[in-house]
C-alpha cells in the first residue's frame, strides 16, 4: 500500500509541474498605480484568466518592469509580453498613430475615441510601423479631452496663454505653443512634481489623471471648455508573445478587448458624473473660455498644424492625408452610429 501511494504521489507531482510548465504567464507593464485609465488592462487579465481556467494569466506591474517612456522598448526585446504607453512620448517612434493627437479633431465622447483609434489601428501603416518594435496594436485607452489645471488667476483668455509653462505633449503641446505657451513633455508621474516646484505654471491632462497624479490638490482652477485635444495610449504586445499563444489562449484574449472596452468606458462615465463635486470638494474653479477666444485657438492651432503633421508623414513616405481622412470618416461613421 506504501508503494502504491508512493508511486501516486509521485505521479501527482508529475501532473502538476506539467500542468504549471504548460501554462501561460505574461508580464504586464503599467505605471502610476490601478486607476480609471488601467481599467480595461485589468479587466482583460480578469477575462483571459476566467476563460481558460487559470492557465493564461497576467502579471500586472505599475512601474515595476519598465519606465513609461521606455515600455515600447521593453516589448521590443520581450523584456515583458504586454505594455501600456503614449504616443506623445516617443513620437518617431510611432509616427503613425500621431494622427490621433492632433488638435481639435472633432472627437467629442469616449466611445468616439475608441472607433477612431481602432480605426487607425487597423491600418497597415501602423501595423508596419508597431511591427519593427516587435509590437502589436491591440486596443486603445480612450480619454475626454484633456482640459487644464493651473494656480493663482484663472486663465480664460488666449493671451494670458502667452508664456505659460504647461505640461503637454504631441499635438497638444504644439496646439499650446501656436498661442505662445511654453509646453514641456514631463511624463504622468512627474507631473506633481513640476507643478509643485514651478517648472510648469498649468499641467493639460484628462480628469482621471489630475486625480491619480495629484495636480489637482494644487489646482486653483480648471478649464472646462478648452478641448484642445486628447492623447494616444496604445495597449500593445510582443508579436513573438501573442503568436506563441495556443489558438485557445488567443481566442480567449481577443474575445474579450470588447468587453474590457466597455468596462472601462462604463467606469470611466463614473468618473465623469463626479467630476463636479470633486471640484467643489477641492475648491477648485471652474473656468469657461467664451467661444471667441475658442474659436481663435482653433484658428491658430487646428488647420496649420494638422497641414504640418501632413506633410510631415508624406515627407517621410507616410501616408499622411490617408491617415487623416480615415479619421475623419470614423468619427462621422460612429457619430452616426450613436
Amino acid at each position: 500500500m506504501n508503494k502504491y501511494l508512493s508511486r501516486t504521489a509521485i505521479a501527482a507531482v508529475i501532473v502538476a509541474f506539467g500542468s504549471e510548465a504548460m501554462a501561460t504567464e505574461w508580464n504586464v507593464s503599467l505605471w502610476g498605480k490601478r486607476r480609471a485609465f488601467t481599467e480595461h488592462v485589468e479587466k482583460l487579465a480578469e477575462l483571459v484568466a476566467e476563460k481558460t481556467g487559470g492557465e493564461f494569466t497576467m502579471n500586472i506591474s505599475y512601474g515595476g518592469l519598465s519606465k513609461n517612456r521606455e515600455n515600447l522598448d521593453g516589448i521590443s526585446i520581450g523584456a515583458f509580453e504586454m505594455a501600456q504607453f503614449c504616443a506623445g512620448y516617443h513620437p518617431d517612434k510611432n509616427r503613425v498613430i500621431t494622427v490621433l493627437e492632433l488638435p481639435f479633431l472633432g472627437v467629442s465622447t469616449l466611445e468616439e475615441e475608441v472607433a477612431v483609434s481602432m480605426a487607425v489601428y487597423g491600418h497597415p501603416a501602423a501595423t508596419e510601423e508597431m511591427a519593427q518594435w516587435n509590437a502589436k496594436l491591440l486596443m486603445t485607452s480612450p480619454m475626454p479631452q484633456y482640459n487644464i489645471v493651473g494656480t493663482g488667476e484663472p486663465r480664460d483668455a488666449l493671451a494670458e496663454f502667452e508664456g505659460m509653462r504647461v505640461r503637454a505633449t504631441g499635438g497638444l503641446g504644439k496646439a499650446f505653443e501656436s498661442v505662445g505657451a511654453v509646453p514641456t513633455s514631463v511624463t504622468a508621474t512627474e507631473a506633481y512634481q513640476a507643478m509643485e516646484s514651478g517648472v510648469v505654471d498649468t499641467v493639460a491632462f484628462a480628469q482621471h489623471a489630475h486625480l491619480s497624479f495629484g495636480t489637482i490638490n494644487q489646482a486653483d482652477w480648471w478649464t472646462a471648455n478648452l478641448n484642445p485635444g486628447t492623447v494616444n495610449c496604445p495597449v500593445v504586445v510582443n508579436i513573438d508573445a501573442y503568436e506563441s499563444l495556443s489558438d485557445a489562449e488567443r481566442e480567449a484574449l481577443d474575445s474579450s478587448i470588447p468587453e474590457a472596452l466597455d468596462h472601462y468606458l462604463a467606469n470611466y462615465g463614473q468618473l465623469l458624473e463626479q467630476w463636479d463635486s470633486v471640484l467643489a470638494e477641492k475648491n477648485v474653479t471652474k473656468v469657461e473660455l467664451p467661444e471667441a477666444e475658442l474659436d481663435a485657438f482653433r484658428a491658430k492651432a487646428a488647420d496649420p498644424i494638422r497641414a504640418q503633421w501632413i506633410a510631415d508623414m508624406e515627407a517621410q513616405g507616410l501616408p499622411g492625408q490617408e491617415l487623416y481622412d480615415l479619421t475623419q470618416q470614423a468619427l462621422k461613421d460612429a457619430k452616426m452610429t450613436n
